[in-house]
């Protein structure tokens, strides 16, 4: 049995009630460490989100001029991640970009082809796809795009021009035959027009290359959608939207970085006071 305290033991019994109150204090604070380190673990490395170029195979270290953007990709002449020998081999159906063969189900429809010269144009060239780069660990690239909000009309435009050509697969970042040196159908992979393997606009643009588009309910001219497309004597649009998908990731960050749950707030007000 231990004794109990009488009236004259007063000092120890409170500065037992402080000591349990600092330890309370300071397991709160740590808790508030532990769950604003998750959070901080949670956003990207890169900061800059503006006027930037990926980390990948043939991209620029930084945006500039570039005079003599080859035809598809000249829109980005005035400031551009890709080189001007990137942009002529964009054009070629078998270019030393990544070796790939649109023609692997015969002949891709130049209307169909235009639309994948013009995809492969905006992620080599674009410096405004900073919002949605996230870090790979790929052998090939150390960055890459995902969800990239895609204006609805270049989706639906790319699905209906490509509905008259075929192909094998529904994900065209994996899974080929690369034996001959370039992508070829996998063993038991039949070909079919295209939307067997895409019955929407949406499983085209987002399924192709893993997601790294989402299709936007946002139109062409809105300033909240990325275009595949645009006129370079109007300015380009994208920079508009880049801008306003920063601010608002910029603000989630902020808000997500001072985060306390209520339970833990009102302990460590309690405590503190």
């Amino acid at each position: 049995m231990f004794p109990w305290p009488s009236p004259g033991d007063s000092e120890p019994v409170n500065r037992g009630m402080d000591m349990v109150k600092l330890m309370t204090t300071q397991l709160v604070l740590l808790l508030w460490v532990a769950v604003w380190g998750a959070q901080s673990k949670t956003t990207p490395a890169r900061t800059e989100l503006l006027n930037v170029c990926m980390d990948a195979k043939h991209h620029k270290e930084k945006p500039g001029p570039e005079d003599k953007l080859h035809e598809q990709c000249s829109p980005w002449k005035k400031n551009s991640c890709c080189s001007t020998n990137t942009s002529q081999e964009a054009h070629k159906d078998i270019s030393y970009l990544y070796s790939f063969n649109w023609d692997h189900c015969g002949k891709m429809e130049p209307a169909c082809k235009r639309h994948f010269i013009q995809d492969t144009c905006l992620y080599e060239c674009s410096p405004n796809l900073g919002p949605w780069i996230q870090q790979v660990n790929q052998n090939w690239r150390k960055e890459r795009i995902l969800d990239v909000p895609l204006c609805k009309e270049d989706c639906q435009r790319w699905w209906e021009d490509c509905r008259t050509s075929s192909t094998c697969k529904s994900n065209w970042h994996k899974g080929w035959n690369w034996t001959s040196g370039y992508n070829q159908c996998p063993v038991g992979a039949a070909c079919h027009p295209f939307d067997f393997y895409f019955p929407t606009p949406a499983a085209l643009c987002e399924e192709i290359w893993s997601h790294s588009y989402k299709v936007s309910n946002y139109s062409r001219g809105s300033g909240r959608c990325i275009q595949m497309w645009f006129d370079p004597a109007q300015g380009n649009p994208n920079e508009e939207v880049a801008r306003f998908y920063a601010e608002a990731m910029s603000g989630a960050r902020l808000h997500g970085a001072w985060f306390l749950p209520p339970s833990l707030s009102l302990m460590l007000l309690w405590l503190l006071t």
